[in-house]
């Protein structure tokens, strides 16, 4: 297939040439015909090229559709011989000065055709030629030459002419030879070329890991799939841009060794990533170093896990401290409120006294606020999952919270973004309804000026996922990352264990909870729950069931521990 596209492309090339040879030797023919007198008959010298003209037009319409090439090759070959003799013979014959044709249509034929072929035109231009000088000497045909050479010269002539014709048939056929072996080696240079070229693509485009190569000015030249996917951008759009300008922080500096580091990352939709980057030269022997490689993998679901752990841990440690300590504090504040109300009974007490009195009850109550908070958190809880719908529990605690507004006269609006109307889960309804009330309660008290609380609730995937979106000043990105720990408040007067409290009964779901927010943009929580269909059952799932579970805090795991339930949640 390939030596029938050669050839072809030299068919449609020898087309070419036999063109611009015979425009050029007519365009001269007639300027010499013009300016100089001249015995030749200029009428049969283009009748002759016309004719010829009229063959290579034939050769094009033939070459469309006929796939003979080497029958082709042949007949154009024979069909030039005869032409040149042609065009010889009225251009004077033994005194033709375009007898050079000859040689041009052996070194085609070396070309096209096989060695012997070649060999048997360069014999066929000889026989030609010396026929054309024997006749026109012999007054067969009529002669066109101004001179008369005696019959020796006239055959010494036609001789060199055939030593000439076969010694450039000979060097002809050996430069093409060569020319062709040079050919076929260099297109298996080129084929292993491109091979070993689709390989090292092929593992660049396979590696798990990102990839991306730079030139020395830091712009990228080249992404494979892994890195398009990490930082879910096209290679047309990275493609260019400086790599400094995708990461929130700086780059490792490349030194003698492997260089890396860990740095952030902002996705398009607003979630931050966690890589890890190791940078290297990029440098080709003999020509230095070009530019910089840059790897890099995502870290940010195992360090989400890790904080989760870590999260676990000390919500185990706080829980077993408040199981130890929360009774001792309340029993002697039991004492002190039962004193402070007897002591309050007494009617010699001045208006001064009395003051002092309600501060100590006061705050004893919300001393003992805290304390029960303390109990909800520490304290196992019994878990009744069963098949709920979501989305009726998000809409009583919205309608609830929504006249709770309006009769406080807030300022707050409620915006809902509900795109399903069932969302079915396995889970304890109450419970949910307190993870809740809880995110809108700290959304209310975020925006004391007034604000929208928006509330959407959409699939993901096989989970739901409920969104609570505040237009309040937001929460600093070291703050985020602890707020569902413990004594993590950002209200007055919150004692801290609301969103820990919320973290143990989500965890106690199978669930996930997180928040995002930047300063001056508002906060928005997110739980997304395990969803189930509409006809499975309970039983179904694996360690749940419509009977009550019993978490205890004290008695788990620090894992299991921090998924335990608890009471109340206050922000």
């Amino acid at each position: 297939m390939q030596s029938m596209f050669d050839e072809r492309n030299w068919l449609a090339w020898l087309v070419k040439v036999r063109i611009i040879i015979l425009t050029f030797l007519l365009g001269i023919e007639l300027a010499v015909a013009q300016f100089t007198p001249t015995a030749l008959p200029l009428w049969l010298f283009v009748s002759a090229l016309l004719l010829w003209y009229t063959f290579s037009l034939f050769y094009v319409l033939l070459l469309s559709f006929w796939q003979e090439h080497r029958v082709q090759a042949l007949l154009q070959v024979l069909t030039d011989l005869a032409m040149v003799t042609l065009v010889v013979h009225v251009t004077g014959g033994v005194d033709s000065s375009l007898n050079f044709l000859y040689p041009l249509v052996i070194i085609v034929a070396c070309i096209l055709l096989p060695r012997g072929w070649a060999y048997m035109v360069a014999a066929g231009a000889f026989i030609l030629y010396g026929a054309i000088l024997e006749l026109n000497y012999y007054g067969v045909i009529p002669s066109y030459s101004t001179t008369h050479p005696r019959l020796k010269s006239l055959q010494a002539i036609i001789f060199i002419n055939l030593f000439a014709f076969l010694a450039i048939a000979y060097l002809a056929g050996l430069l093409t030879a060569k020319l062709r072996q040079v050919d076929v080696q260099l297109k298996r240079a080129s084929g292993a070329l491109e091979n070993l070229q689709a390989l090292h693509e092929n593992i660049i485009q396979s590696v798990s890991g990102g990839l991306i190569t730079t030139g020395l000015d830091g712009h990228i030249t080249l992404v494979n799939t892994a890195a398009q996917k990490l930082l879910e951008r096209s290679e047309n759009d990275l493609r260019g841009q400086s790599v400094k300008a995708l990461f929130l922080d700086p780059l490792p500096n490349v030194g003698a060794e492997p260089a890396h580091a860990e740095i952030r990352f902002s996705a398009p939709n607003g979630f931050r990533k966690t890589f890890r980057v190791m940078v290297t030269a990029l440098t080709v022997p003999e020509r230095g170093t070009l530019g910089f490689v840059y790897t890099f993998d995502d870290l940010t679901e195992i360090r989400r896990l890790e904080r989760e752990v870590r999260m676990q841990d000390r919500l185990a440690a706080v829980g077993r401290l408040a199981a130890a300590i929360a009774h001792e504090i309340r029993n002697p504040l039991t004492s002190i409120a039962g004193s402070v109300s007897m002591l309050s009974g007494i009617p010699a007490l001045s208006d001064e006294h009395r003051q002092l009195l309600q501060i100590v009850t006061r705050e004893s109550e919300r001393l003992n606020n805290i304390i029960t908070d303390f109990l909800a958190y520490s304290r196992g809880k019994q878990y009744r999952f069963d098949k709920v719908n979501l989305v009726p529990l998000l809409e009583d605690t919205l309608t609830l919270l929504e006249h709770r507004l309006i009769a406080e006269n807030t300022g707050i609006r409620i915006e809902r973004r509900l795109d399903v109307k069932e969302a079915w889960a396995l889970a304890d309804g109450d419970k949910i309804k307190q993870v809740f009330w809880n995110f809108c309660e700290n959304a209310v008290r975020a925006m004391k000026g007034g604000g929208t609380l928006t509330v959407s609730a959409e699939p993901a995937g096989e989970d739901w996922q409920i969104n609570f979106a505040d237009t309040g000043p937001g929460i600093h990105p070291q703050q985020t990352e602890k707020i569902f720990e413990p004594f993590q408040s950002q209200f007055e007067g919150g004692t801290g264990l609301g969103l820990a409290i919320v973290y143990q009964i989500v965890q106690a779901h199978d669930g996930k909870v997180w928040a995002r927010s930047k300063l001056g943009q508002g906060t928005t929580f997110v739980v997304r729950l395990r969803g189930i269909g509409v006809d499975e059952r309970p039983e179904a799932k694996s360690g749940a069931s419509q009977h009550s579970v019993n978490i205890n805090a004290s008695d788990a795991s620090p894992a299991t521990s921090a998924a335990a339930a608890g009471g109340k949640a206050h922000g």
